[in-house]
């Protein structure tokens, strides 16, 4: 089927739908003839304002010739552009809570919390502080958390897991400044449990197939073989590469743990390939001047990819770790050996991929079927 996708741009300053597809002749005969259609003559790309009487317009002239269009992203952006007009204005921290929140970074510190912990809490405190100055409070009571809770997390439709990630950093600040934890009581959201978006192999092998950089083919290629998260895997350095024993050494990994995992035979001989190409110093995957590759050009690299394979799921950078986790699953290794691999504290963390492996679904019967 044939199909087009609408994402939320900008033209001229003006907020407008582009409409995007992979070269079509047909396609592009038919968005000629609408002619509220403008067309980008930098890029040829087709764009039209962006009112909801266009997207009727787009949608009523694409059914004409049985076009799918999706909208998801611009259903996405439209929704999180609604939320951003409720925005809560918090004013600038001055300068007494500047210095109390130097003080409890370097606290922090002293405590060993990861730089992704750190990074966070302080943030969040820092929130929280501004908040304290924009409600003209000079204490820390329970009310004024409960207050903030609800107008700058929950009013504006921030996710639960942000939500506990303030709920820490307010209580390890709490402790920092020696304030009573325990009369606080924040009830925390319960968080949702919701089954990962898993890739089968075909997909997964046109993803990488779609991708014809070598960095970027060996870098999702590592991801999905070893199963690791993407911090892990732009923290590999050259010497965690034990080909001799087939072993990825995963050093101070989330809750500065160590562990192996997988080194496929496949993935070796292009890991091989690539290092001769590129000669990286000391991490495996650098970027500008010799400093380790970033997440987010590593998720540009993968939305590219997906974006030129056809996929339609919503793929992340994590999806490919879903993936080897459930691919283990189904060809019959132990969960046990899985959690180890994936460096899961708890066997219940590991065992969410069991609601989404073919095999436990494909062996039921369906009763329609005996109808």
């Amino acid at each position: 089927m044939k199909t087009v996708k609408l994402i939320q741009g900008k033209q001229n300053g003006d907020d407008v739908i582009i409409i995007s597809f992979y070269a079509n002749e047909t396609l592009e005969n038919h968005l000629i003839q609408l002619k509220e259609l403008n067309r980008d003559n930098s890029n040829g790309k087709f764009y039209i304002k962006n009112t909801g009487q266009n997207l009727s317009l787009v949608f009523n002239h694409m059914r004409k010739i049985n076009c799918y269009v999706d909208y998801t992203e611009l259903k996405q952006k439209q929704t999180v552009k609604t939320k951003k007009k409720v925005k809560l204005y918090l004013p600038p921290i001055d300068s007494p809570n500047k210095q109390d929140l130097d003080r409890f970074r370097k606290w922090l510190e002293e405590k060993r919390l990861s730089p992704n912990t750190i990074n966070t809490y302080v943030e969040v405190t820092n929130f929280f502080l501004r908040y304290n100055i924009l409600k003209n409070s000079r204490s820390h009571s329970k009310r004024l958390v409960e207050s903030f809770n609800y107008e700058f997390i929950v009013r504006e439709g921030k996710s639960i897991s942000y939500q506990n990630q303030c709920i820490n950093g307010i209580k390890k600040y709490f402790l920092f400044k020696g304030i009573d934890i325990g009369a606080l009581n924040l009830t925390r959201p319960k968080k949702e449990r919701k089954l990962p978006v898993v890739l089968s192999k075909e997909e997964v092998r046109s993803i990488i197939d779609a991708t014809h950089n070598l960095k970027h083919k060996t870098l999702l290629s590592l991801i999905y073989s070893g199963g690791l998260r993407i911090g892990e895997a732009i923290n590999l350095r050259i010497d965690d590469i034990d080909s001799g024993r087939m072993l990825i050494h995963i050093k101070g990994a989330k809750g500065k743990k160590d562990r192996y995992t997988l080194l496929s035979a496949s993935f070796l001989r292009m890991l091989r390939e690539y290092y001769k190409q590129f000669r990286p110093k000391e991490y495996l995957f650098e970027g500008q001047k010799e400093l380790k590759y970033s997440a987010g050009s590593a998720q540009s690299v993968l939305k590219k990819a997906v974006m030129n394979s056809g996929i339609r799921k919503k793929v992340t950078l994590h999806t490919l770790r879903h993936s080897f986790a459930t691919h283990l699953l189904e060809s019959g290794t132990d969960i046990r050996y899985i959690q180890e691999l994936l460096g899961h504290n708890s066997p219940k963390t590991t065992m969410i991929y069991t609601h989404v492996t073919e095999n436990s679904i494909k062996n039921i019967n369906n009763p329609f079927d005996n109808l």
